[in-house]
């Protein structure tokens, strides 16, 4: 099985916030501020879906609901912008720096097959 988009370029273990860089699992460099920024969203979107299941459960106006889960997906809209961000600028990046045809054609595939999952 594939692994998630986002543990391909962000994942890696922090052991304190600093502004150094460091290491995801395939070696790429990241500031740890660019986790902890993309941490920081990612909790205010769990709290934003924890509210609407609130609302949902006191029977709040269905305008206000959906108002909340427009607001949702576009949060999260610009975490996956941010991720995709990321992705090219180390993985893709250092494929092409690479030369390796072979590693090069791997992320323009993923790239692709991307895009036309999601419609982007």
């Amino acid at each position: 099985m594939q692994r998630p988009f986002a543990s391909l370029c962000l994942r890696a273990t922090v052991e304190s916030v600093t502004r150094q860089p460091y290491y995801t699992h395939m070696g790429y460099t990241a500031s740890a501020n660019q986790e902890v920024a993309l941490r920081a969203r990612l909790a205010r979107i769990e709290g934003q879906v924890r509210g609407v299941r609130r609302m949902v459960e006191e029977d709040r106006y269905c305008i206000d609901i959906l108002t909340q889960t427009q607001a949702i997906k576009s949060a999260l809209k610009r975490v996956e912008a941010e991720i995709l961000k990321d992705h090219a600028a180390h993985c893709v990046a250092h494929a092409i720096k690479s030369g390796d045809a072979k590693d090069q054609t791997r992320k323009f595939s993923e790239l692709v097959e991307l895009f036309s999952r999601y419609g982007a």
